[in-house]
């Protein structure tokens, strides 16, 4: 399984935000300066995270974006579903999809859910304040426990 380039985009975009968390709000242009991906792809995903309840826009002075709760309680699967939808790993899995041919006879497809609610947990145990700390800076204790 290999996340899809916008979903990486978008974890590298809110860790970026995250790394602004406490600080003077941040634009779409500088969250592309600083992370290297272009400012229409920054765009593209800000719309995409603001409309999942990530990231929140404010106007006028002083405006920008900001994160739209704590990093600490934003989580990978959060921002992955916010470009992917819903975490499923085969396409039975999605709900109102019958597109299988052997849908009829299969009898993996009841497993598929409990598949996803593990893929999914284990995505959601990393927080966003975890992916946007430096490589080699250990977790405080408080979080570690968390």
């Amino acid at each position: 399984m290999r996340l899809s380039s916008m979903a990486d985009y978008a974890v590298v975009t809110m860790s970026a935000a995250a790394r602004h968390c406490g600080h003077a709000r941040v634009s779409a242009q500088q969250l592309a300066d600083e992370t290297g991906l272009p400012a229409p792809t920054v765009q593209k995903l800000v719309s995409k995270l603001s409309a999942a309840g990530l990231l929140k826009s404010v106007r006028g002075a002083g405006g920008g974006l900001k994160l739209a709760r704590p990093a600490a309680a934003i989580t990978l699967a959060d921002i992955v579903e916010a470009v992917e939808g819903p975490i499923a790993m085969a396409p039975c899995s999605d709900h109102g999809r019958h597109d299988c041919t052997l849908e009829a006879a299969c009898s993996i497809r009841p497993h598929w859910p409990a598949v996803d609610a593990a893929l999914r947990g284990a995505l959601a145990g990393i927080s966003l304040t975890q992916l946007s700390r430096p490589a080699g800076i250990a977790a405080p204790v408080a979080e570690v426990m968390a």
